[in-house]
């Protein structure tokens, strides 16, 4: 039983693939534009006109960058059994908003979809083997 972890955040998933006892572990980048707009800029003169900063064109744009990263992991964990589903703020629901649009396969997976903040590589496999009910203390056959 191929069992997947995903850590997500909006610039890169961290993956746990386990499988038969095995652990690998890779990263997908998500190739998202940190957009900081700077605020509309006043002219010389004194009551003049000021630029309007397009928040939308921002929005639309990091939307479809979202599309594309969620797309591409998708891609990279479509023959998981069963897939847990972790990270910080909104990302995780909305990975799996998407994952119900566009891969209800897939999304017919999912175990569990948590908020979790930033933790570290060994506390994140520990989380992900807890979560499929494996135990590290005791290996299979002893």
């Amino acid at each position: 039983m191929k069992q997947i972890g995903i850590w997500l955040d909006k610039q890169e998933a961290k993956v746990i693939v386990l499988n038969k006892g095995k652990e690998k572990t890779f990263e997908v980048p998500s190739e998202l534009d940190f957009f900081n707009p700077k605020g509309g800029a006043r002219s010389k003169t004194k009551w003049g006109p000021q630029d309007v900063v397009q928040d939308s064109k921002y929005l639309e744009r990091e939307k479809h960058q979202l599309k594309r990263y969620f797309d591409t992991l998708a891609k990279k964990v479509s023959d998981a059994d069963e897939l847990a589903i972790f990270g910080p703020a909104e990302t995780p629901d909305k990975f799996t908003d998407a994952l119900k649009t566009r891969h209800s396969a897939l999304a017919s997976k999912i175990k569990l979809t948590e908020t979790v903040d930033s933790m570290t590589d060994n506390q994140f496999k520990a989380l992900v083997k807890r979560t499929f009910g494996i135990d590290d203390r005791y290996p299979e056959g002893d």
